[in-house]
């Protein structure tokens, strides 16, 4: 989702907050903020989409595109701010995260450390709302992985994945059906 007004800035900053902590007080935006290194760079990605989307002038533009590179080589994350991103995503640890561009994330996605989703060709990657991403997975080529998924530590996904299911391996294969109701998604939309 890539913000139009400062309304939707708020909700979708809040939203991504409330995914960390459980709460979308200013506090626990500051906490978060200073803290974990997920947050702050998601923070830059929903600030350089708002800019980008508003056609503010060129000092406006660079500045925050700056900041996010800077934020990119600090904690190892490489997600471009014209990814289409929903609410609530959550990066738990940070470090070699890298997302093609064209990607387009779901909401309340969990990303761990050395997550690539990447793809060589013009078709891109969909990962569903409330998908979890292991450690290490590597998702390649315009794969499609359904809602309430989980990719497992290290699995090389190169096939669709449906709804409610857990593939992990090289190559990923399913493992076992999931229940309706994933008990590690804290939802967003509240």
């Amino acid at each position: 989702m890539m913000p139009a007004t400062i309304k939707e800035l708020k909700y979708v900053i809040t939203s991504d907050c409330f995914r960390y902590t459980g709460s979308k007080s200013f506090q626990s935006f500051l906490k978060l903020y200073l803290q974990s290194p997920g947050f702050n760079y998601t923070f830059w990605i929903r600030i350089c989409s708002f800019i980008s989307k508003q056609g503010g002038g060129r000092f406006l533009n660079i500045l925050p595109r700056l900041i996010l590179k800077h934020k990119s080589y600090k904690f190892g994350i490489d997600i471009p701010f014209s990814t289409s991103i929903d609410t609530g995503l959550y990066i738990g640890h940070f470090g070699g995260i890298i997302v093609n561009g064209r990607t387009i994330i779901g909401k309340n996605c969990n990303l761990s450390q050395g997550v690539t989703i990447g793809s060589n060709t013009d078709k891109k990657a969909v990962i569903g709302d409330n998908v979890y991403i292991g450690p290490g997975a590597k998702i390649i080529g315009g794969v499609q992985i359904g809602n309430n998924s989980e990719i497992g530590a290290n699995a090389v996904v190169t096939h669709d994945v449906p709804p409610y299911t857990c593939f992990a391996g090289v190559p990923a294969r399913k493992i076992k059906d999931l229940d309706i109701n994933p008990r590690y998604i804290l939802h967003a939309d509240y």
